[in-house]
């Protein structure tokens, strides 16, 4: 029995867009020239330029808006691969959370362990990857008593925070036809496909993951549920894990299909994004750009909205991508 259904998952979404509308950015969707042909038009929303630029913002607003007095008094805790942790303790800050932890692997960029501390958290840093760092972050959770602010695995609160971008690219261009979306725990694919199949159940979803940690294609297959997975080395340190439990009960009704790319492909989209689109994007949200690139064949809608979920590359990543 799933923790929500698909359908209701939709309505989470329009309330979490009303809830957390006064403390987000409803971020572009600018059409793109380089990527577009004259059989189909490709529209980039732009969640890199989110205040913290991260989607991540979206589905932490939301939870944190719908505690009660005592769960934050308790203080909040997060597990993160870094844009989660710094969502967190952005607007526990600004919502006026006293106490707020933050747990990261050693991977983490520095540019994100930076952000999560300005913005006024505690944090640790714990565990050679997500899947070790979660693992020790949940027994913090139980030592301390804090309110867990979940990621992505099975929080319906946090999913349809981040379901909001479906809700707003359709309000931007109703003729989007199909959607990409990077997939890593699977929150972000799972809310924004419940937010835009409620309103046209038409629209494909097809989410797109590094080569490096299929963690989403080997559940799917198998249909076996990994919260944890093996990973190579990879430049995309916010897809690699496992995934979310309720990502994976509902992936049948969201998830039109799942691309797989290689690493040399991501790092050419980041360049592609900066010579081309001028535009700075992670390397975990350019797996989207580089299945149009790598898969065109798959992928045959003719208003596709790109999902460019993160800005925050480390200086050193980039420069020695570009």
């Amino acid at each position: 029995m799933s923790i929500i259904s698909f359908k209701a998952l939709h309505e989470e979404t329009k309330l979490a867009h009303e809830r957390i509308k006064d403390y987000i950015l409803c971020t572009p969707l600018e059409e793109s020239l380089s990527l577009g042909r004259k059989d189909r038009k490709v529209f980039l929303k732009l969640e890199c330029v989110q205040t913290t630029r991260s989607f991540k913002l979206r589905g932490a607003t939301n939870k944190i808006l719908s505690l009660n007095d005592q769960e934050k008094d308790r203080g909040v805790l997060a597990i993160s691969s870094g844009n989660h942790g710094a969502a967190v303790s952005y607007i526990g800050k600004k919502l006026g959370i006293k106490d707020t932890l933050i747990l990261v692997p050693e991977v983490t960029p520095k540019e994100k362990t930076e952000k999560i501390e300005y913005y006024g958290s505690q944090l640790k840093i714990i565990g050679a990857d997500y899947d070790e760092t979660h693992k020790i972050g949940m027994s913090y959770v139980e030592d301390k008593g804090m309110t867990y602010v979940d990621a992505y695995d099975k929080d319906p609160l946090v999913y349809a925070g981040q379901g909001t971008i479906g809700l707003e690219i359709l309000q931007q261009n109703p003729e989007i036809d199909t959607v990409l979306v990077p997939v890593g725990g699977g929150g972000l694919i799972t809310g924004i496909s419940a937010a835009v199949k409620g309103i046209n159940p038409n629209i494909k979803v097809i989410g797109v993951q590094t080569e490096a940690c299929p963690a989403m294609k080997a559940s799917i297959d198998e249909n076996h549920f990994y919260d944890k997975y093996l990973i190579d080395d990879s430049i995309c340190e916010a897809l690699v894990g496992g995934i979310g439990e309720l990502a994976f009960e509902l992936h049948r009704e969201a998830i039109d299909d799942l691309v797989v790319v290689s690493e040399d492909a991501i790092r050419e989209a980041v360049g592609h994004m900066v010579y081309e689109e001028k535009i700075i994007a992670e390397p975990s949200s350019c797996v989207a750009i580089a299945a149009l690139k790598e898969s065109a064949d798959r992928i045959r809608g003719k208003n596709i909205a790109i999902v460019v979920s993160g800005g925050n590359i480390s200086s050193d990543l980039l420069k020695e991508i570009l």
